[in-house]
Order: structure tokens, then sequence, then C-alpha cells
């Protein structure tokens, strides 16, 4: 079975829906906000005049809002609905981003200048099942002393929803709706694969990615599992058996090799 090309079409469909959801708030962002969180602004900062690689970046909203802090910003998403709504976004924004649609073990610089940041975020690499080829992708298009920067879901989450914590060959194939508060009756097959956070470490590691930070957080900015509450404004947490599950982590390295 082509998992990949059950992604596509889901993701494909969830793209019409999230771009028409208040959890996007893609109004918000045509008006001035910027769509990046608490954790990504204060842990990468100096992006202006940079040139940054947002890989799986939906319909862009993240990309270009890192393009409107300055940076030179090029997304890459396995949806084509997402990127021509990501270029629609950026022609009505006046940014100067690029966009391509192709898987991320697809993607190459080619004979361009390297990024000098690759950056990537919240609910990316469980639609991929090798994060060894993933991390070279990273690796080779990011110039030596390039920084990268990832925020995403603790894995510690999935083993609490049912999900194996380790890596297996197979992934899980499920059809649930998606997360926007609009899904309707929308409900495709997806497959994810579960990535342990020493596997992503190693990964960077062998890849030639140094890591400098590793930080985990008992909040996630999004209101996206069930069972959360708001304690402040913008930081949704999770209890089990009266303690605080880490929802989410990051990762920032910089490439030695």
């Amino acid at each position: 079975m082509n998992y990949f090309e059950m992604n596509r079409e889901s993701w494909n469909q969830r793209a019409e829906i999230h771009f028409d959801s208040r959890f996007y708030d893609v109004d918000g962002f045509m008006a001035g906000n910027t769509s990046l969180r608490e954790i990504e602004l204060a842990e990468l900062t100096q992006v202006d005049g940079r040139r940054l690689l947002h890989l799986q970046c939906h319909f862009g909203l993240d990309t270009l809002s890192w393009a409107r802090l300055g940076a030179e910003c090029t997304g890459v998403d396995i949806s084509p609905v997402a990127i021509n709504k990501a270029r629609q976004l950026n022609d009505q924004a006046g940014l100067d981003a690029q966009f391509v649609s192709t898987d991320v073990y697809s993607y190459s610089r080619g004979d361009a200048a390297p990024f000098d940041i690759v950056f990537t975020s919240y609910g990316t690499i469980c639609w991929l099942p090798d994060l060894d080829k993933w991390a070279e992708v990273v690796a080779s298009n990011l110039a030596v002393g390039g920084i990268f920067y990832m925020a995403e879901f603790h894995p510690i989450y999935d083993l609490l929803a049912g999900y194996s914590y380790f890596e297996q060959d197979d992934p899980d194939v499920e059809e649930e709706a998606t997360y926007t508060e609009n899904s309707g009756d929308l409900k495709t097959p997806m497959a994810v694969w579960s990535h342990p956070m020493g596997k992503v470490v190693n990964a960077l590691v062998n890849a030639g990615i140094a890591i400098q930070r590793l930080n985990e957080f008992s909040f996630s900015p999004y209101n996206c599992f069930k069972g959360m509450t708001e304690r402040e404004p913008g930081r949704y947490y999770l209890s089990h058996n009266g303690q605080d599950v880490p929802l989410v982590y990051t990762i920032t390295g910089q490439r030695v090799e």
C-alpha cells in the first residue's frame, strides 16, 4: 500500500477544511497576526535576512509568519491543495515566500545555496516512516553552521492515547475526524508512525546535526487533544493521575559536517 498517497489525499481534503476554520484563523493572519506560538518565537530568533526552509508547512501560515519577520522562506508540503492555498496567501499578503509540493524525502535544494535554518513544527514526523532519511534531508539542505529547529508534540501523549511509544514496522491506519472545529463528517484514512524521542535525537546526530538544546513543556499552544484545559491564555494542559503530561518538546541543533 502507498501510505504517502493515502496521506496526500487526506491532507488535500483537510486543507480545504482547515483553511476556513477558526482554529487556523486565516482572516486574523491577513489582518497582521502571526501564526507562530510563544515557544518557537522564544527559541528561534534572528531569522531576518536568513534563508529558512519549512518542512511540512501545510498551507504556509507559519512559513509566511517567518517571512514577515524577514526570513527568506521556502515551504514544502505533500499536499498540492495546501501548497496552492499557501501561494494564494503569499500573493495576497504581498510576501515573497516560495512553496514546493512534494513529500519530504523527495525535496532537494539542488545547486542553490543551502538554507541557514531548517524548521518544522507540531505534528509532522508522525507522517514519516524513516527518521534517518528525514534527518538526512534536513542536513543535506542546511548550510554548515546552520540551525535546525523543531517543535513537536511529545510522544508520551501518543502512549496515553493508546499508540505505541516505540517504533513499529507498520503504521497505524485509522479513519478519524480532523482536529479543527469545522471538521463535520469528514473521516479519511491516514497512516501514522511512532517515533520515540531517542530515535529523533539519534537520527539528527547521525546526520551531522549537533544538538544544542532539548526542552520539554507541560503545555501545548494548541487546544487539539481531548480533555485539555486552558490554565493561562494560549496554554493548554492535560493531566494524568493528577500530574501534568509533557505535551511538547523542542530541539535546537546546528549542522557541523
